[in-house]
């Protein structure tokens, strides 16, 4: 790294706000507490942050009920307006935030610079999105009256939100809630705070109202949500992360009955079938893999090609893993940065080890490499046993694992081996297997000769023990919205 870099990047750490935005404005935590936050690259401390407690929970939650009933009045117009000027702020200041995103994460720098474009996607789609909430207004089938429907806010809302995606997961979130009239918490990540304070900056210039939107960076995540979920003001939950804790949050959230959207742990299968176009599937599997490092809950977790061209996948899909150059993001030729802590490295070096240790080939990396920073490099196994781990369990690093099967119900059947549902990849030149596959594959999206399924305008969402709710498309704004019926004569 250059002195040059090295300045900068001192520069934009200096920049960002470090206490907590409560009410719209830095403060102290209640107890002066504060926590570290990592280069992953490194191992060293960047900043240190305000520690959110509870009682700074309640501030924020007592600034978002003041603010809720002007907010929700705001003509729709006027609140599209703040969230359009927030996408332009976002692109204005992307080489910052992909920068900021790159040094707290650890993801190749063209990763973060891909992040900022989608996740500033949210607040464009629904700046647009937030003057179309309709409701209908009919007579009633027994002509004894009409029927008016008429949406309007949930009220104020908590977001949790995961460390893989500082910005996208927090945009997705943040955009329907305010199109909506909601106001809104924010909880990120401990590992990942930083995106998410310089967010809430450019938000509040960008003209929101003061209590609107809060940010809660906090070490101790259930101590300060859970008096939230406890506290019947509150009427949404809204969370991405893992099955377990979401669980775990469904359950707290059940006493004030809340609606809740779960965006949850994912175990996507990638099937290839022998009459697809290698080539373009190699291209894919590689996006459906290697995005954000595999450290995204679409990535592909397994792979299974069908036995008659497993072997010349495998062979194209290790060449280009081969060209994956391990280092720290903000390098630029790096092509791979590190994992987000020592834990998860740890995972996924388990996970590649049980595979090893019941029969599966490595064909490519498989072992932590030495020196600083939470590495792991490229990896491909092969001939992947039915009772290895990583068939069962996310993954969540830069591991692709190959199975191969006969038939195209042997394909189906082992993608739908699994408890989540979230993504599915199908490679296939034939329209009728592609439609017949994605139908029968129990997810709640489906990529057909494609690697890449985000879209801000389409719906993000899984079945089974990945969720339930949608992020994005039309259909996001609604995790937002109450249905109310008014009879009239």
């Amino acid at each position: 790294m250059t002195e040059e870099q090295s300045r900068r990047e001192r520069e934009l750490i200096a920049s960002v706000p470090t206490k907590l935005w409560v009410g719209g404005e830095q403060v102290d935590a209640e107890n002066g507490a504060t926590f570290e936050v990592r280069d992953p690259s490194t191992g060293e401390v960047l900043t240190s942050v305000a520690d959110a407690s509870p009682a700074d929970a309640a501030r924020a939650l007592d600034a978002a009920v003041a603010a809720q009933k002007g907010w929700a009045a705001t003509p729709a117009r006027e609140r599209g307006e703040i969230l359009r000027a927030v996408f332009e702020s976002i692109s204005a200041h992307a080489d910052d935030i992909a920068l900021l995103m790159t040094l707290e994460m650890g993801k190749a720098l063209a990763e973060s610079k891909a992040e900022v474009k989608y996740g500033g996607e949210f607040f464009r789609w629904f700046s647009e999105e937030a003057v179309r909430i309709a409701g209908r207004y009919t007579p009633a089938p027994a002509g004894n009256g009409r029927i008016l429907v008429t949406k309007q806010p949930v009220g104020p809302v908590l977001a949790i939100t995961p460390w893989n995606f500082p910005l996208a997961m927090g945009t997705r979130k943040i955009g329907p809630a305010l199109a909506a009239g909601c106001t809104i918490l924010v909880k990120p990540a401990s590992e990942t705070p930083l995106t998410m304070l310089y967010l809430a900056k450019l938000i509040q210039d960008a003209g929101l109202p003061t209590g609107v939107l809060s940010v809660l960076p906090t070490s101790k995540s259930s101590a300060v949500t859970g008096p939230l979920l406890e506290d019947p003001r509150l009427r949404k939950l809204t969370f991405t992360g893992s099955t377990e804790v979401g669980r775990m949050l469904v359950e707290k959230s059940s006493a004030n009955l809340l609606r809740t959207s779960m965006e949850l742990g994912g175990n996507a299968p990638f099937v290839v079938f022998d009459d697809a176009d290698l080539d373009a599937a190699v291209e894919g599997a590689m996006l459906a893999k290697m995005r954000n490092g595999g450290e995204a809950c679409t990535a592909a977790n397994r792979f299974h090609v069908q036995n008659s061209v497993r072997e010349e996948f495998v062979a194209k899909v290790t060449e280009k893993m081969k060209d994956m150059t391990l280092g720290r993001g903000s390098d630029p030729d790096t092509k791979l940065g590190p994992l987000i802590n020592s834990d998860q490295r740890d995972t996924v070096a388990e996970l590649v080890d049980d595979a090893a240790s019941k029969g599966a080939t490595v064909a490519l990396g498989g072992s932590v490499p030495d020196g600083p920073g939470w590495f792991y490099p490229a990896t491909v196994i092969t001939d992947v046993p039915g009772d290895a781990r990583i068939l069962a369990e996310e993954v969540f690093g830069p591991v692709l694992a190959v199975q191969g099967f006969e038939t195209e119900d042997d394909g189906i059947a082992a993608a739908n081996d699994t408890e989540f549902g979230l993504a599915s990849y199908i490679y296939t030149e034939s329209l009728d297997r592609a439609l017949r596959v994605a139908e029968a594959v129990e997810t709640g999206m489906v990529g057909v000769n494609r690697g890449v399924i985000s879209d801000a305008a389409a719906p993000f969402g899984g079945i089974k023990a990945s969720g339930f709710g949608r992020e994005g498309g039309s259909e996001g704004i609604e995790e937002y919205l109450e249905t109310k019926y008014i009879a009239l004569p």
